[in-house]
């Protein structure tokens, strides 16, 4: 394949028709995104679609390259990762502070925050996507479908076998998911039993998709995610339900697992990554030293090799410290003629020391998080669990409790709105760094990627406010006076506003918090000690991932890194091991592709529709056949999957 990194070879990168096509693209995620988030709590990653999308149009057009499409890519990830601002903002309707969406505040919150994430995330791409080992699952995935669309034209043998292996398994994930679409095939398999007076279960979701992104991690990633998996579900909960009532023992496991385990997770995940903070505290430092000298040097007249070439770090700063103006300006405003408009001054000032630290942490946090387990399974929730719990307190340490109703709501409100503006950095930190992985893989321009990076989120913050006004206006979210029927559930922003409401109020789950800080401490232990022997790491922060997340999240990730593992070693017993290898990430990626995709046009078919499950045929009479299905299609399917992979590696080596 072509060098793209020579300067004679490189092409069009960041074009006008890019930006467009990117923006385009955006419209569609992004609404998908709130769309689906808010009714069942989840969002898709865009990057993988958006390059998929990008590269059956622009292969018509002259002069298209996989550096034009890698832009294209990068602005719709950027924008559909920002939707994910729903997980707060939803909140404030909740708690009666807004009635709906106000254009300008609602766009000021997501902007700002998701520009800062851009920026903060700048220096971080020496540290964390250059120098550091992290696998970055997603980045790579999409450095793979990018580089395979550009080079099956070029007719190589080896690049034919890789877009088969994409194209297959893209067409068999999306397939299956159908079916589960259908309810002809469960999507999801679990089975729950009492433990002595408790209860706990097994289960697992039927998705190609988490497959697939734990052949990518690795099995370090995977047994960590099991362990993490093993505390929660298997130890915790039993433990914890002894003697709880309930309906059955699906009831009484999952409202303890949200009540409770959810919080221990959430303890041991804050321990962790002040853990990874430390831990990469002077990579991330020498990485903005890098970034400084480069700057020198570029200014100096020093010709920089293309991937060396970050945005400037005197913008970073400079960009950086302006953005705390109009942010300033916004929390003012949000303070004015209401009940703690006296103590305006103190509360601005604490929440931009807040923004500016907090936010520096987090970002180095998500984005650590994201290169070791991938941004679709990133917990931002939980880090947006930990920010609002972090803003309350602030709130709490510079005015105190009570004060009245008036003013705890009005507390209630400023808290989300600083946490808003935490969680777009977050956000986008999560997904940026996945973006440039993608870009060094393929021999991208740094600055030109970060640049289109603020496009993304200036295009994803215009799309957002009136998806969620419109939204607002007909359906509704639950618990809020006047919501429709079909009222949005929003479970994460009504989490995180409750949350505001517990540390404010005083009554929040500190025991679990405290318990999962202890167990974080032993995990890191375990880690260290297995890394003095020479064993497999178990990587804490994983392991806090593995108790937050739900187990039918974490258990096709976990069977994902073994099965990945077992491919792996067989690669490398191979002639040519290095391409058996690829054609493996590539299996996996077709697996993240397909399911992705379906993803774009399912939302759009729930919306249209407003119906939870539009394309089911069959009722819920067909619930325990569909199961065996399941479980038997799908398994076939990723035998005749990883079969087919080594046939095709067989057949190329002659």
């Amino acid at each position: 394949m072509t060098d793209a990194t020579t300067t004679g070879a490189r092409g069009r990168e960041l074009t006008l028709r890019a930006i467009v096509l990117g923006g385009v693209l955006t419209l569609m995620f992004t609404a998908a995104n709130v769309y689906l988030g808010l009714k069942v709590g989840l969002t898709f990653a865009t990057s993988i679609p958006a390059a998929v999308i990008s590269m059956a149009l622009l292969r018509y057009m002259a002069g298209a390259t996989i550096l034009e499409n890698n832009i294209v890519q990068t602005i719709a990830s950027a924008a559909g990762t920002l939707a994910a601002i729903i997980f707060v903002l939803p909140g404030l309707v909740m708690v009666g502070y807004w009635q709906g969406f106000p254009l300008l505040e609602t766009t000021a919150i997501t902007m700002l925050g998701g520009i800062l994430g851009v920026l903060f995330s700048v220096p971080l791409r020496r540290a964390l996507v250059v120098e550091a080992d992290l696998p970055y699952p997603e980045g790579r995935a999409a450095a793979e479908v990018l580089q395979v669309g550009a080079a099956s034209a070029e007719g190589a043998a080896e690049n034919k076998a890789g877009l088969s292996a994409l194209l297959w398994n893209s067409i068999m994930a999306a397939g299956f998911t159908l079916l589960t679409q259908m309810k002809l095939a469960a999507g999801e398999v679990s089975r729950w039993f009492a433990v002595g007076a408790g209860a706990t279960g097994i289960g697992g979701g039927l998705a190609f998709a988490l497959f697939g992104v734990g052949h990518l991690v690795g099995l370090s990633v995977g047994m960590a995610q099991l362990v993490g998996l093993v505390t929660g579900w298997w130890i915790l909960l039993p433990i914890l339900t002894q003697g709880v009532a309930g309906p059955d023992a699906e009831t009484i496991a999952n409202t303890i697992f949200r009540d409770d385990v959810r919080f221990f997770g959430a303890g041991v995940i804050g321990v962790a990554a002040i853990w990874t903070l430390v831990k990469i505290a002077g990579p991330v430092l020498g990485g903005i030293r890098s970034a400084m000298a480069a700057s020198k040097a570029r200014n100096a007249g020093t010709v920089m090799a293309v991937g060396e070439q970050d945005m400037s770090i005197g913008w970073v700063f400079g960009g950086s410290l302006f953005l705390l103006l109009p942010i300033g300006w916004l929390l003012s405003s949000v303070l004015a003629g209401g009940p703690l408009a006296g103590s305006s001054a103190v509360l601005v000032a604490g929440a931009l020391v807040f923004v500016v630290v907090v936010g520096l942490m987090i970002a180095s946090v998500t984005g650590y998080m994201a290169g070791l387990i991938g941004a679709s399974n990133s917990p931002v929730s939980g880090i947006g669990i930990l920010a609002i719990i972090a803003s309350s307190l602030l709130l709490v340490g510079l005015l105190g409790r009570g004060g009245g109703d008036e003013a705890s709501a009005a507390m209630v409100a400023y808290a989300l709105i600083v946490t808003g503006i935490v969680f777009g950095i977050a956000t986008i930190s999560n997904d940026n760094l996945q973006d440039l992985k993608t870009g060094q893989l393929v021999g991208a321009t740094p600055w030109k990627q970060q640049v289109a990076l603020i496009i993304g989120v200036i295009f994803g913050s215009l799309v957002v406010p009136p998806v969620l006004n419109v939204l607002n206006e007909t359906v509704g979210f639950v618990g809020v006076p006047g919501a429709g029927p079909n009222a949005l559930a929003a479970p994460q922003a009504g989490l995180i506003s409750s949350l505001a409401k517990g540390v404010l109020g005083g009554d929040l789950n500190w025991t679990m918090l405290g318990y999962g800080v202890l167990a974080g401490v032993g995990f890191i232990l375990l880690d260290e000690l297995l890394g003095r022997l020479g064993k497999l790491r178990l990587p804490p922060l994983a392991i806090g991932i593995g108790i937050y997340l739900p187990m039918a999240v974490i258990l096709p990730v976990v069977i994902g890194a073994v099965g990945g593992w077992f491919y792996d070693r067989w690669a490398a017993r191979r002639a040519n091991p290095a391409f058996a290898h690829r054609m493996g990430v590539l299996t996996a990626t077709g697996m993240i592709v397909g399911e992705s995709l379906f993803g774009v046009f399912y939302a759009g078919t729930v919306y249209l529709t407003d119906n939870d499950a539009p394309l089911a045929v069959v009722g819920d009479g067909f619930a325990l056949p569909s199961v065996f299905v399941g479980i038997g299609l799908f398994a076939a399917l990723l035998w005749l999957s990883y079969a087919r992979t080594r046939r095709m590696v067989a057949a190329a080596e002659g």
